[in-house]
Order: structure tokens, then sequence, then C-alpha cells
């Protein structure tokens, strides 16, 4: 019996470069959901008398780490109020907490869920 395959390599090369693909657009789809996680975060936090450097100190990074797209989106430590946001987030026994670093992470979820199915289809179509 003998089985003949053709068209083998030019399938996993095509598989290869819908993979590659795919984690190009994901990791576009979780920097741009990052970064409406904290436009949104800084947007909840503004306007507190005693926190007016606090939502400048919101940033993210975004990059394609070794399990694949990640972002990391919360308070700098190094600006000016940045240290607070834990004490901000959560509060403590003389401070009530503020939540919005979680609740804009909540209100992008669907965001993110799109925008990964979104680059799923744009790289296998």
């Amino acid at each position: 019996m003998t089985v003949i395959v053709t068209g083998a390599q030019e399938s996993a090369a095509a598989l290869l470069r819908a993979i590659v693909q795919m984690e190009r657009n994901a990791t576009t789809a979780v920097a741009v959901t990052a970064g409406k996680v904290k436009r949104s975060a800084a947007q909840r936090i503004s306007g507190r008398p005693h926190l007016p450097a606090y939502p400048s100190s919101i940033t993210y990074t975004a990059s394609r780490g070794a399990a694949g797209p990640e972002a990391e989106i919360g308070p700098d430590k190094g600006r000016a109020q940045g240290p607070l946001g834990n004490l901000i987030e959560y509060g403590s026994i003389h401070n009530a907490p503020i939540p919005h670093l979680g609740p804009a992470l909540d209100e992008n979820a669907d965001d993110l869920v799109h925008g990964i199915e979104v680059a799923v289809w744009q790289a296998f179509r």
C-alpha cells in the first residue's frame, strides 16, 4: 500500500503563517484593551481633590510574553501618587476603598474577548 500526500508542506507553511499572524493580532487586541482599561480607570478616579496626580500615574505596558500576549495596567509607583494604588483601590482601616482598576477591567472584558475573536478570524481566513 502506498500513500501519496500532496500539499502537506504548503499547508503546514500556511498554518504557521496564520499562527504567527494570530499572535500579532492578539497582541494588538491586548494592547488596545489595556489602553481602554487605563483610560477608564483614570477617568473613574479623576476629580478627587486629594488625588490630583494619581490618575496620570496609571499606565500600561503590553507585550508578547512566554505564554502569549500580556499587559500590565496600574499606577506606576515611580510617578506622583502612584504608590497609593493599593490603598486607593482596596482601602485601609482608615480609608474606604475607591474601586477603579477592577471595575475598569470588568467594563472592558468583553472588548478583549471580541478583540481575540477578531484576531483569530483574521489570521485564519
